[in-house]
């Protein structure tokens, strides 16, 4: 069976897969963080909540998946809590790295952490979460974006900010 070139609504295995893999990052970071306290792990689950919301109320809004199954199914979930925006605002936004870097906090904040608890307290468990975080967070969102979400996204090809910013040398061949 022949690969579409994109989807009008992802299939179930992708959504579960690519969800699965952000899932498990926040799992490792939450039980990293937790070793701080449950006031710090409260702190960390709330931020990474506000940063799906912020996702779903400012991008997931203006998408082509809004109403739909994205690769992550947050289109699906955006139209029960948003409304609708404009797909030509999301053609239109700019996103830099300054605007990315909440998200790579969610994997850099544990990762920090991990190691000083490790500095201060060598624990095997620890220390295979941290390389299991550090492999999810680089090759399985790597694998997640390349091969299951990015490559079938039908507003990759209307215009997507993302894939401007990561795949600048292709945007400048154009």
């Amino acid at each position: 069976m022949k690969q579409p070139k994109t989807f009008e609504n992802y299939p179930r295995r992708i959504i579960i897969s690519s969800n699965l893999v952000s899932i498990v990052i926040y799992l490792i970071g939450a039980f990293i963080i937790y070793q701080l306290g449950i006031i710090w792990l409260s702190i960390y689950l709330l931020f990474i909540l506000g940063l799906e919301i912020r996702l779903m109320k400012r991008s997931c809004v203006n998408c082509y998946y809004y109403g739909k199954f994205c690769a992550f199914g947050k289109g699906k979930i955006s139209s029960l809590f948003f409304k609708k925006g404009s797909s030509h605002k999301f053609i239109k936004d700019e996103i830099t790295w300054k605007d990315i870097l909440p998200d790579f906090l969610v994997s850099i904040i544990p990762l920090v952490v991990g190691i000083v608890l490790l500095i201060l307290k060598f624990n095997l468990l620890i220390l295979s979460l941290i390389v299991l975080l550090v492999i999810l967070t680089s090759a399985g969102n790597g694998f997640v974006r390349g091969s299951l979400a990015c490559k079938f996204c039908k507003q990759r090809e209307i215009g997507c900010p993302a894939e401007q910013l990561f795949n600048k040398s292709k945007a400048k061949s154009k």
